[in-house]
C-alpha cells in the first residue's frame, strides 16, 4: 500500500515561523535582569532577533548537533536562544544555576559545551568554575554594552546585544531530521551525578501540542501566561513552545521569583494562567495575605514538581477564585504526563469533594500511557486502592539517558521511581517516591500525604516526613516542621491537629522543629541527608 500523506518533519523552527505568520503582534513581557525594569516586544521581534542570533551562531561555527549552554533566568533573550539554537540544528543545553558547583562542573564537561550564554547576575557562578571547564571557549553575557562586566577571567567574553546587532534578520532554517536533538536538560538527582535527557524536535513539538488541548493546559491566543517554572528546568514545562504556537501573551519574571515580585507582575500584567512549584506559590500566598490583596485575573494555577497540599488548593480557590491544576511529570517525560484539569463534572462537585480530587495528579494526556505494577512486574488493578510502581511510555518519554549507552526502559516502559494508584476514572495519584515510602509493622505510610496534611496547620510553613529505623516497627515516621515567620506551635499542637485526620498507625512518633529543610536545585525536599541525620532518633 502506497502512503498518500506528506512526510514533513516536526521542527522547533516551524513553531517560531507559525507564530511569525499567524500572530506577529502577540506580546512578550519580561522583567530585565539588569535593573528589574519591564521589557516589551512581540513575537515578530522575537523571530527577527532569533534569526540574528542564528546568523551569529553560524559565524561562530556552531555545528549541527553541537550543545550550546545557557545559564539564565526566564527572559525574552532566553526565549530567543531557545529557538535560535534549536532552529539552527544545534542543541540548547539549559543549565540550572542552583546546582552545586561540583554538579555544574560535571554537567558542563559531560555535555562538552564550547559556548555558554549567561545572565548578568549569574556570571560570578561561571567565573568560579572557569579553571575547571577546559572546553568552554566563549561566554556571551545576555545584556547590552552598558551593563557588561568591567572585568572578567574569560578571554572571549561577548556582549549579547552587540552580537545580534551585527547580524541580518534573514535566516533560512535548516531542515534537520525530526529525530535530531534540540534541547538537553540534566536531572537534579539526589544521588550520583546528574543524568542528561536529550529531547528531539519531534518529541518537543508533540509535547507542545499535547499541552494545548483541554486534556492539558487548554491554552489559546486569548491566554496570558506567567511561567514561574524556570526555563532551565525541563524547557519551562514546554510553555515557550506552546506560546509560540498559540500567540498567548507571555510574561517572564526574570530573576524575581519571590512573592512580592510575582505579585507586582500579576497585578500589572493580568495573567490568567500561572505555572510553578509549590514553594513559589507558598511565598506568593503569604505575601498576598500580608498585604490583603486578591488575584482577580488568575483563573488557573498549574502546580508541579511535588504534590500540592490541600490547604494550598483551598487557599487559591477561596481567597483568589483560582483553580489549582496539578500537573505531573518528570525531566525524563519532557515533562507533562498527567493534568488534573477542571471539567463540568469536577466543577459540579461539592467543594470539599472537589478539593480532595484536586490533590490527585490527574489523568494522562493523550500520548502518555500509565500503568502500575508490583515487584514481580504484574499490572495492578485501576481501583484507586491498589498501588505499585508507576510505569510510563509515550513519544516524548526518554528511551535512554544522554551518553549512557544503554536503555533506561524495562520491557519498553520507563520506571518513574514513584509509587502510585490509578482509580476507575483514570486519575493517578502519587503515593510516594519508592525510596521515601515508609513501611511500619508491615503497613505502608505515605510521607507525601502526611506532609500535605501537616502544612495545613496555620503555623506550619513547610513539613517533611521521613521514615527512620525503629526497634519494634522496622520504621516509624518522624515529622520535621518549619514554622512560619512569627508563628508559634508546640509538638502537642501539631499532633492534636493531625490526630483526627490520620489513621492511628500513621501518626508520627515525634515532631522536630527546624529553621529550614534541605532541597534539591528544583525545590524538592532532599530527604537522604535528613534520614542520615535522624537515623538513631528512635533507637
Amino acid at each position: 500500500m502506497i502512503p498518500t500523506m506528506m512526510e514533513r518533519p516536526l521542527l522547533i523552527s516551524d513553531m517560531l515561523e507559525f507564530g511569525l505568520r499567524d500572530h506577529p503582534e502577540a506580546e512578550i513581557v519580561s522583567r530585565r535582569v539588569e535593573d528589574g525594569e519591564i521589557h516589551r516586544y512581540t513575537q515578530l521581534d522575537a523571530a527577527k532577533r532569533s534569526k540574528q542570533l542564528a546568523n551569529a551562531l553560524a559565524k561562530m561555527n556552531v555545528k549541527l548537533g553541537e550543545n550550546v549552554a545557557t545559564l539564565a533566568w526566564n527572559t525574552w533573550r532566553h526565549y530567543e536562544i531557545y529557538f535560535a539554537v534549536a532552529g539552527s540544528g544545534a542543541v540548547c543545553h539549559t543549565v540550572n544555576p542552583r546546582l552545586f558547583p561540583e554538579q555544574l562542573e560535571y554537567i558542563f564537561n559531560h555535555a562538552e559545551d564550547r559556548i555558554c550564554f549567561v545572565d548578568l547576575n549569574l556570571v560570578p557562578i561561571l567565573e568560579s568554575l572557569k579553571d575547571k571547564l577546559p572546553l568552554l571557549e566563549t561566554v556571551i553575557v545576555m545584556t547590552d554594552r552598558a551593563h557588561m562586566p568591567a572585568e572578567s577571567g574569560f578571554k572571549n567574553l561577548l556582549c549579547y546585544e552587540e552580537l545580534l546587532s551585527a547580524e541580518s534578520e534573514e535566516f533560512q532554517w535548516p531542515e534537520v531530521p525530526e529525530t535530531s536533538g534540540c534541547s538537553l536538560c540534566y536531572t537534579s538527582g539526589t544521588t550520583g551525578n546528574p543524568k542528561g535527557v536529550m529531547y528531539t524536535h519531534r518529541s518537543s513539538v508533540l509535547h507542545a501540542m499535547g499541552t494545548l488541548h483541554a486534556q492539558g493546559f487548554s491554552l489559546s491566543r486569548d491566554s496570558a501566561i506567567l511561567p514561574v517554572v524556570p526555563m532551565f528546568h525541563v524547557n519551562c514545562w514546554g510553555l515557550p513552545y506552546s506560546v509560540a504556537v498559540t500567540g498567548a501573551k507571555l510574561i517572564f519574571p526574570g530573576a524575581g521569583m519571590d512573592g512580592a515580585s510575582l505579585w507586582q507582575l500579576i497585578d500589572e500584567e493580568k495573567p490568567d494562567f500561572i505555572a510553578g512549584v509549590p514553594t513559589v506559590w507558598l511565598g506568593l500566598l503569604q505575601h498576598l495575605d500580608s498585604i490583603g490583596a486578591r488575584m482577580d485575573s488568575v483563573e488557573t494555577v498549574v502546580i508541579g514538581g511535588s504534590a500540592t497540599p490541600l490547604s494550598m488548593i483551598r487557599a487559591f480557590d477561596e481567597k483568589h477564585g483560582a483553580f489549582v491544576c496539578q500537573g505531573w511529570g518528570m525531566t525524563e517525560m519532557s515533562p507533562l504526563g498527567t493534568a488534573n484539569v477542571p471539567t463540568k463534572k469536577v466543577m459540579a462537585m461539592p467543594k470539599e469533594e472537589r478539593y480532595k480530587l484536586q490533590t490527585k495528579q490527574g489523568r494522562p494526556i493523550f500520548g502518555v500511557e500509565l500503568k502500575i505494577i508490583d515487584d514481580e512486574g504484574n499490572e495492578q488493578p485501576r481501583d484507586g486502592k491498589a498501588f505499585g510502581r508507576l510505569m510510563v511510555r509515550g513519544p516524548w518519554i526518554i528511551e535512554s539517558y544522554y551518553k549512557a549507552g544503554k536503555t533506561a526502559l524495562e520491557d519498553g516502559w520507563f520506571d518513574t521511581g514513584d509509587v502510585a494508584t490509578i482509580d476507575p476514572d483514570n486519575y493517578m495519584q502519587i503515593v510516594d517516591r519508592s525510596k521515601d515510602v515508609i513501611k511500619s509493622g508491615g503497613e505502608w505510610i505515605s510521607s507525601i500525604d502526611l506532609e500535605n496534611i501537616a502544612v495545613g496547620h496555620p503555623a506550619v510553613a513547610e513539613a517533611c516526613v521521613i521514615g527512620i529505623p525503629h526497634e519494634k516497627w522496622q520504621e516509624r515516621p518522624l515529622l520535621l516542621v518549619v514554622l512560619k515567620d512569627g508563628a508559634e506551635a508546640s509538638k502537642e499542637d501539631i499532633l492534636s491537629f493531625l490526630e483526627p485526620q490520620l489513621a492511628k498507625f500513621w501518626m508520627p512518633d515525634d515532631v522536630v522543629f527546624r529553621d529550614g529543610l534541605p532541597h534539591t536545585a528544583t525545590g524538592k525536599l532532599l530527604k537522604v541527608p535528613l534520614r542520615e541525620e535522624y537515623a538513631s532518633h528512635y533507637l
